[in-house]
């Protein structure tokens, strides 16, 4: 199977190594000096226990064009670049190529192919103009929710530093021959990939904690640890996450973890930085709509209120738009 992945980051990257060292033939899109070095070296791959990997014999291009037609595309970018890249999609597909978004918050097909309340509605947070929506058609599109975490440590060299679960699911809920293939290509790819019969509710889970721990360790500089044991912080990540369930039961969503209980478990996962966290550190664009825009836009559509996620999604949006205006990073730095 010609398999594509367009974003070879920390997941993109993962994916990839893994993909192309259990025998697919795996074409990465990448683009400056990340593409460079996977072009002359491979892609390798750190794992959190120091193993390394080196996927050698994968193809690494700089355009979909380039990349040419494919079976199966895994779409690796963050949220907030995929309208720019969406319609040179269009190179990659011929009539059956599935398209597995691996994104974190609510996905722009959200209310696609749904049985659901207010189905058919386009997430204005996700995809303002329609452009992805025209440009990726439903049919094509297999949910997956991202459990692993990781980074870019050097040019064409990724370190996983968490997780292996990747489970995916139709959009309608139906289990179907082309997911439960894409689930075994996981599977033989040494990831864990069970398939969902409701990858919505699934999606609100890892959101849970995204749209709650990322803006609260990114305004803070802490760590998920310090976050759940400060009494204060704990409170405000659980009414955020009290705001996100009212909205997403309307929509026919359920929890099946308890919200404590998944607040002690980021807690378990220690002292570390969240993704927006360190895209912050690094002066990186941030998921601000993504991760906690897209719950206040549901909220809206539901009539849900949403106080203490929309005054942290102000904060967050301001400092973000500092950081642009100024061209700056922000750090915490010894005294």
């Amino acid at each position: 199977m010609k398999i594509a992945v367009i974003g070879a980051g920390s997941i993109g990257g993962i994916l990839a190594v893994r993909l192309a060292l259990s025998g697919q033939a795996v074409t990465v899109v990448e683009q400056g000096e990340h593409l460079e070095a996977i072009r002359k070296n491979g892609l390798k791959l750190i794992h959190n226990d120091g193993a390394e990997e080196v996927a050698e014999d994968l193809r690494a291009v700089a355009s979909c064009a380039d990349a040419g037609v494919q079976d199966l595309v895994f779409l690796a970018l963050k949220a907030y670049v995929i309208e720019a890249v969406a319609p040179q999609m269009r190179a990659l597909f011929r009539d059956d190529t599935m398209v597995v978004t691996i994104q974190n918050g609510l996905p722009w097909w959200y209310f696609q192919n749904f049985n659901g309340p207010h189905a058919g509605y386009r997430l204005k947070s996700a995809d303002p103009n329609g452009v992805i929506e025209r440009s990726i058609e439903s049919r094509r599109v297999i949910g997956c929710v991202v459990y692993p975490a990781g980074d870019i440590v050097a040019p064409g060299v990724v370190k996983r530093l968490e997780g292996d679960r990747f489970p995916v699911g139709e959009l309608d809920g139906t289990e179907t021959e082309r997911v439960k293939h894409v689930s075994e290509i996981l599977v033989g790819a040494d990831l864990k990939a069970p398939v969902l019969n409701d990858i919505r509710s699934e999606i609100w889970l890892k959101l849970w904690g995204n749209m709650s721990f990322n803006p609260i360790s990114a305004l803070t500089h802490a760590t998920l640890v310090d976050i759940c044991q400060e009494p204060a912080t704990r409170e405000l990540a659980a009414s955020m996450m009290r705001e996100a369930q009212a909205v997403a039961e309307k929509l026919g969503v359920t929890f099946r973890v308890p919200l404590d209980k998944r607040i002690d478990g980021a807690a378990k996962i220690g002292k570390h930085k969240t993704s927006t966290l360190q895209d912050v550190e690094a002066g990186r664009p941030v998921e601000v709509d993504a991760l906690i825009g897209s719950v206040i836009e549901v909220g809206e559509l539901t009539g849900t209120p949403t106080p203490a996620t929309r005054a942290v999604h102000a904060l967050l949006k301001l400092l973000v738009k500092t950081m642009h205006d100024e061209g700056a990073s922000v750090a915490l730095q010894p005294v």
